[in-house]
């Protein structure tokens, strides 16, 4: 396991934290830093350990063991490929957090088998709410994502 995964436990206090809530999609729960890619990332090509995808604000970093954070799939169906290739290969995310599930989105969670939260309330952008580095819990049995560490200066 990945360093910044603790998975299956819940400590702390809850009610200090900024929990949103959303549609359990997989259990168990996650810890882990925020990857947050507010226009997704494209299929076929748009990663390859690194995001690849020219133009996207994470040109060139790993997803690896941290938690993405996205609205929904984009691009063609090797969209869920590339998620179960990377966990495949050991570089993959280790939790989803989908503003709305798609298709290709459940097939990725289905293959990978990582906890997902996703289909938040209309006012509800986890992709706005979350920010990239903040420490998150990602309750997927319970449909609950807690900002337990955000980022200094957010």
């Amino acid at each position: 396991m990945l360093p910044s995964a603790v998975i299956g436990r819940l400590k702390g206090d809850m009610s200090k934290n900024k929990i949103i809530k959303g549609r359990p999609a997989w259990g168990p729960v996650v810890e882990g830093y925020a990857f947050v890619c507010p226009n997704s990332i494209v299929g076929w090509n748009g990663a390859d350990v690194i995001v690849t995808e020219k133009g996207n604000v994470h040109y060139g970093d790993s997803f690896a063991g941290k938690i993405i954070v996205m609205p929904c799939s984009r691009g063609s169906l090797g969209w869920s490929d590339m998620f179960r290739n990377s966990e495949y290969n050991g570089v993959g995310p280790i939790g989803y957090v989908f503003t709305t599930m798609d298709s290709k989105c459940g097939t990725a969670i289905f293959n990978t088998r990582r906890p997902c939260v996703a289909d938040f309330p209309a006012k509800c952008d986890p992709c706005k709410e979350i920010h990239d580095g903040d420490y998150i819990r990602l309750d997927g049995i319970n449909g609950t994502v807690e900002i337990l560490t955000p980022v200094e200066g957010e």
